[in-house]
């Protein structure tokens, strides 16, 4: 696949797919008015603690169990354990500092563990402790410090497992000397978020710089040995170049592109071509389509089909776009 990374331009959002944006969830609305409108601050803060007590936020706190765990598990294949509930209700956008978010967060932290959701000798594991694979790790420090929770060991053995390319790898225990985007995007996602919570460590920053730098050197989707598109991971077969929600531990070009927005890296030449995959997917009406979802049972309903308008698509895929096009 060869993308013209120069016929193409950064599109700006017309007020009608702004409108279409807004005509949603509190979890949608509050970071469009933050990330695409000129919106005061109290108004989108007023929006933003609907998340907790309305819409797709409530349903999932509601789900929580007495035991303090979602599914019944710390960890499961099928995206409604704790661990994928308290991803969706960081993506959500959950205020850390909510009534209902200090007492869910307060009952995993204090009575789940990885009691039959990980490998046997992690199973008396507090839930922020984690357990031992990267990307499962990376998933956990990255709500865990989105939720102001301790992370900090599992921080440091994500240090000690980085490679000598720089990104990291599930199966690095098994031999494997190359790192896996897969693993890689969760691992940085996770240190930018201990180093905003904490103020970060210079060790923790220098290992998320060399794990960004892995993705730049690829371009975010090719091979660095040959240049080829890397056209769908080894496992699982999810194609790099199409965009789901939630990504759970997929990586995508998106998902990449988003990290890189998020860390507030300067954009050069390395992203344009990813830029402008994203700029192609862009329908008429100024939105992007939800191209891949995961099999697994979902814990909430976003409405949003395959091949159909994605608002978390568009959302974010217009959040990448305004970064690329103020900072390049």
């Amino acid at each position: 696949m060869a993308t013209n990374s120069r016929n193409w331009h950064v599109p700006k959002p017309e007020h009608a797919l702004i409108a279409w944006l807004l005509d949603s969830d509190p979890a949608i609305r509050w970071q469009v008015l933050r990330d695409l409108t000129a919106a005061p601050d109290a108004e989108v803060a007023t929006e933003r603690a609907r998340v907790a007590g309305e819409g797709w936020g409530a349903h999932l706190l509601a789900l929580q169990g007495a035991d303090g765990r979602w599914g019944g598990a710390a960890w499961n294949r099928g995206w409604n354990s704790t661990l994928h509930v308290l991803w969706l209700l960081r993506h959500l956008g959950l205020d850390p500092a909510s009534v209902q978010a200090r007492r869910a967060i307060g009952l995993v932290r204090d009575h789940v563990t990885w009691q039959g959701a990980g490998p046997p000798e992690c199973d008396a594991n507090p839930f922020f402790a984690g357990e031992l694979e990267p990307c499962i790790n990376g998933q956990v420090a990255t709500a865990g410090a989105s939720f102001n929770q301790d992370v900090r060991s599992i921080i440091d053995r994500l240090l000690n497992e980085q490679l000598s390319d720089g990104g990291w790898n599930c199966a690095a225990p098994h031999d494997s000397t190359r790192s896996s985007f897969n693993t890689t995007i969760c691992v940085l996602e996770a240190l930018l978020a201990y180093e905003r919570a904490t103020g970060g460590r210079p060790e923790v920053t220098a290992a998320r710089l060399r794990g960004q730098e892995y993705l730049l050197e690829r371009r975010l989707f090719r091979r660095r040995s040959t240049g080829e598109v890397i056209a769908s991971d080894r496992k699982g077969g999810a194609a790099w170049t199409r965009f789901a929600f939630p990504t759970w531990w997929h990586y995508d070009v998106l998902r990449g592109l988003e990290y890189l927005r998020s860390a507030e890296v300067t954009p050069d030449e390395r992203v344009a071509e990813a830029i402008a995959l994203v700029v192609s997917k862009r329908d008429g009406d100024g939105r992007w389509p939800l191209e891949t979802r995961y099999p697994g049972v979902m814990p909430v309903d976003f409405g949003e089909h395959e091949g159909q308008p994605s608002r978390w698509n568009t959302l974010r895929a217009l959040r990448v776009l305004d970064w690329y096009a103020a900072r390049a």
